[in-house]
């Protein structure tokens, strides 16, 4: 379902364009708080140069909440829909969180555009730290990522199911549902909360592309593409790049929990990433650097090393892409 948003004026398009110019660039996004603000961002910095209108595009993740999404498909939910309306014309861009998007884009669908990373840690709301939780803290994620990781450093606090937008986990440890929960830092800072305790990023490893910002086209719209290529920041696209590739290499499914984090450093690009067992008692942890120039080589490498040391445990969560 496709509803509009915001027209070019509502986000500062240009004025006195003639009705002969171009017409407006439809951008499509969720309807989340969290979702409007990224795509407001992309449509601001594109309204400089074009007209542009918002487009919300309900999800199936945003229909069916009460549910982990792994039980549901995974991440193909939050992009689905918007990957449809990109084929069928219906809207020429679509702006996602980078970290729910597939490693394989679907057929016809082009990664036009990543804006420059923000803060790309998880925060930790509830407690002052790992450490502080009560034994037999309920924590509340539907992440396999951070359930592994949690379950790895606390195996004595249970992980709970937890999903919904930002606010609604907020609200869900304040009214005591949960003891405590993880979101992503980049959301919290983008929707201005500042709550939570910002986990160290060699301590607790983000999701694979966590803090980036995508921008998705038709991968035959070359007005679209190039329209999208001015929003398009190197640095984080051969970070991302890397952490995606990594991704594909180890393959696995939504099940699977793996974090990973590139960074620049003395002209190199330095990847580190972990595998977990479901339940977190195992780890391969393993890091790779490499000239920026080679980004996906970097990442590939570094997944097919990790998959090489995965015990059994692990292997039974990997098989196809993630």
């Amino acid at each position: 379902m496709m509803h509009p948003a915001e027209d070019a004026a509502g986000l500062g398009g240009p004025r006195g364009r003639s009705e002969a110019g171009p017409r407006p660039l439809r951008i499509g996004t969720r309807g989340s708080p969290l979702a409007l603000v990224q795509a407001r961002m992309a449509a601001g910095a594109l309204a400089r140069t074009r007209a542009v209108s918002l487009v919300v595009v309900e999800t199936a993740a945003d229909r069916v909440r009460d549910r982990p999404l792994a039980e549901l498909g995974g991440k193909a939910l939050w992009t689905r829909e918007l990957d449809r309306a990109l084929l069928s014309g219906a809207i020429d861009l679509a702006v996602h969180s980078l970290k729910d998007v597939e490693a394989e884009l679907a057929d016809g669908i082009a990664l036009a555009a990543v804006l420059a990373r923000a803060d790309p840690r998880d925060r930790l709301v509830g407690a002052r730290s790992i450490e502080a939780l009560a034994p037999g803290a309920r924590v509340g994620t539907s992440s396999p990522r951070r359930a592994a990781q949690l379950r790895h450093r606390r195996p004595d606090v249970a992980v709970v199911p937890l999903r919904g937008n930002v606010g609604t986990r907020i609200e869900k440890v304040r009214a005591g549902a949960v003891d405590a929960t993880f979101l992503a830092a980049a959301g919290l800072d983008r929707l201005g909360l500042d709550v939570g305790l910002a986990l160290d990023l060699e301590a607790w490893l983000p999701a694979v592309a966590q803090g980036a910002i995508a921008v998705t086209a038709r991968a035959g719209d070359p007005e679209a593409l190039a329209a999208a290529e001015a929003l398009d920041h190197a640095e984080t696209r051969a970070a991302v790049a890397a952490e995606r590739a990594l991704l594909r290499a180890l393959g696995g499914s939504c099940h699977t929990a793996v974090a990973a984090h590139a960074r620049h450093l003395s002209g190199r690009l330095v990847l580190s990433a972990e595998l977990y067992s479901p339940c977190g008692r195992e780890r391969v942890r393993a890091e790779r650097a490499g000239p920026a120039a080679e980004a996906e080589a970097v990442g590939r490498a570094l997944g097919e090393a990790i998959r090489a040391e995965a015990t059994p445990a692990m292997r039974t969560a990997l098989g196809g892409i993630a």
